[in-house]
This record gives C-alpha cells, sequence and structure tokens, in this order.
C-alpha cells in the first residue's frame, strides 16, 4: 500500500454517513479539503493547468457518485488518490501524451495554493520544478507517483499499463537527469 503523503486527511465518519446519504453539504466538505491535493496530483501527472482542472472535475464526480464504494479499512484519501491518479492516466492515454515526449510548460505550476515559503526555499522549489518541467511525461509521472506519492514500481506499472522495470528504469534516468539540470554531483560509489 502507498505510504500516507501529506495530504491524508482524515474524514470522519459522520460526514462520509452523510455524503452516502446524499447531502450536498457533506460532500462539498469533501471536496473542499480535498480540491488542492486532487489539483496538485492531477497538474504533475499531466502538465497542464487546464488537464489538471478537469481530472479534479472528474475525479471528484466519480467520488460522488461512489462514495458508496469505500468501505473504510483504508484511509480516505488512498482510495480518492487512486481514483484522481487513474483519471490523470486515463486522460493522458487518450491524448496520447503518455507516450510522447511532451514537457509540461513552466507556467503550468501552482502559484497560489497556500502560505509562501522563505524566499531560498521558494527558488529551490522553482527551480526542482523547472527541472521536473523538463522532463519526457513519462518520467515526471513515474519520479511524482514514485517519490511524492509513494507507489511501488509494481503500482507504477499497473496504473501506467507498462511494465516495473520501465518504472525502473525512467526513476533511474529521472533521477540522473534531475540531478544534471539541477547540477548535483552523482554521489561517488566506493
Amino acid at each position: 500500500m502507498p505510504s500516507l503523503s501529506r495530504f491524508a486527511i482524515d474524514v470522519p465518519d459522520t460526514l462520509l454517513a452523510q455524503a452516502r446519504a446524499g447531502r450536498q453539504d457533506a460532500f462539498e466538505q469533501i471536496y473542499r479539503w480535498f480540491e488542492r491535493p486532487v489539483f496538485t496530483l492531477a497538474l504533475r501527472i499531466c502538465g497542464d493547468r487546464e488537464e489538471a482542472s478537469e481530472v479534479l472535475q472528474d475525479t471528484m464526480l466519480k467520488v460522488f457518485h461512489h462514495i458508496g464504494d469505500y468501505r473504510g479499512g483504508s484511509p480516505f484519501w488512498g482510495w480518492l488518490r487512486q481514483i484522481a491518479v487513474n483519471e490523470a492516466l486515463m486522460r493522458l492515454r487518450r491524448s496520447r501524451k503518455l507516450d510522447g515526449e511532451v514537457a509540461m510548460g513552466g507556467d503550468d505550476l501552482p502559484d497560489d495554493h497556500g502560505p509562501l515559503p522563505p524566499a531560498a526555499a521558494d527558488a529551490d522549489a522553482a527551480m526542482l520544478q523547472r527541472a521536473l518541467a523538463a522532463l519526457p511525461v513519462a518520467t515526471r509521472t513515474v519520479l511524482w507517483l514514485y517519490h511524492a506519492e509513494g507507489y511501488t514500481h509494481d503500482e507504477i506499472a499497473a496504473m501506467t499499463q507498462r511494465t516495473a522495470s520501465f518504472s525502473k528504469s525512467q526513476l533511474a534516468r529521472g533521477t540522473r537527469r534531475l540531478r544534471a539540470l539541477l547540477q548535483i554531483e552523482e554521489p561517488a560509489h566506493a
């Protein structure tokens, strides 16, 4: 099971019961809680704000229609996140971007979500975002799913309809390319 992300919000059972009963205010609360993490996840996978907005809407509609399928036992965010990842990957497949070498534009990065980090951290984050934007979509997707979302290579392979070896090679290549773009020296091997 993927590790908990920083967006692992505990959804009270009473709120879930109200949403299952069709209470619009309960679903609106769930939407507000998860809008940012779903959008951010979709943006990292799709590389486009408009596509990420579409993924957010599609994801939340699926959650609304299938909230009765969530049985608990695992974090709600894990269930919702899987829906979001699947929606983003389906969108990429439909547009055939996953097989191409399309890079995310630098202006497609989130800039209005959350408090501003200190100036040095902001500069580092901007540099990392530009470096990620220079990677092919498939590579960036694997890096994000592995490092930020905590999925295993087998899980990534299943989601992207590739092999675990493909995931591992994309991770290795992407890491080397990021180091080069960020001008980080490779660790010395003894």
